[in-house]
């Protein structure tokens, strides 16, 4: 089944990425030579999506300006915005009224590679006919994911950044997902959690209370949520290793001390 449509969280603050998002978000900071938030629509369009809605917050108009159409990358993009920040649940549920069938979500502020892990996770939830997948990897540090509780490939259970006893493994969301459009019902029906906003985890534990086929897919490659400064230049140093200028006939490198 053909997965057309794409949604990217990006209204968040940023705020452990000052002051540089004192001026413009964090989905625009480079990894390489592109914003963070390219890298994920460049995935998305690679998968096959055709329509990507962008939450934003208000104001934020820099991605906008800087995605414009989405028609340099073969997609369309719509701007939603997300009046207040109250979570990645309520994020989401802010581009209801654009999706109309199975969707995927990328946060915009997470660098993956290779980009084809998008595709991988959407072949997987629709031969699977899944109703909601969520990629995951073992972290390092649970108290930064929502960690699940697998059993098989479904996901019996999701902790939102648990204390590191209190993990029921050391597989946590990444940031990617493909949902049925019921993820909106679980999402209404989801109750404030951490730190008092609607967490993606919760409404993802509503459906799997329901009975709802919630299925998980382990990413392989190099994820990097790009959300501290240390973060940020981790990425573009593999970035740049892996795709240096060196590889498309540019000898010129940082450490020549040009331009």
């Amino acid at each position: 089944m053909l997965v057309r449509q794409g949604l990217i969280p990006a209204a968040g603050s940023g705020t452990r990425l000052g002051p540089f998002t004192n001026a413009i978000p964090k989905e625009l900071l480079p990894v390489g030579e592109k914003a963070v938030i390219e890298h994920v629509v460049e995935a998305m369009a690679g998968a096959g999506i055709e329509e990507i809605a962008i939450v934003v917050s208000p104001h934020k108009h820099g991605l906008s300006d800087y995605l414009g159409s989405g028609k340099r990358f073969g997609v369309t993009c719509t701007y939603v915005v997300q009046d207040e920040r109250l979570g990645l649940a309520n994020a989401v549920a802010a581009g209801e009224h654009v999706i109309d069938g199975t969707f995927a979500v990328v946060l915009g502020d997470n660098f993956f590679a290779p980009t084809t892990f998008l595709a991988d996770l959407i072949a997987f939830h629709t031969s699977r006919h899944a109703d909601a997948t969520v990629g995951v990897a073992e972290v390092a540090d649970v108290t930064r994911h929502g960690i699940i509780r697998p059993d098989g490939d479904r996901i019996l259970g999701m902790v939102e950044k648990p204390a590191p006893e209190e993990a029921p493994s050391r597989l946590g969301a990444i940031g990617a997902y493909v949902f049925e459009k019921n993820i909106f019902d679980a999402i209404g029906r989801t109750e404030p959690g951490y730190k008092g906003e609607y967490q993606l985890t919760d409404s993802i534990g509503r459906e799997i209370e329901e009975g709802k086929r919630v299925l998980y897919r382990q990413i392989n490659g190099i994820h990097i949520d790009v959300g501290t400064p240390h973060d940020l230049m981790r990425a573009n140093e593999w970035y740049l290793r892996e795709n240096g200028h060196e590889k498309k006939g540019h000898p010129r490198t940082i450490q020549d001390g040009r331009p």
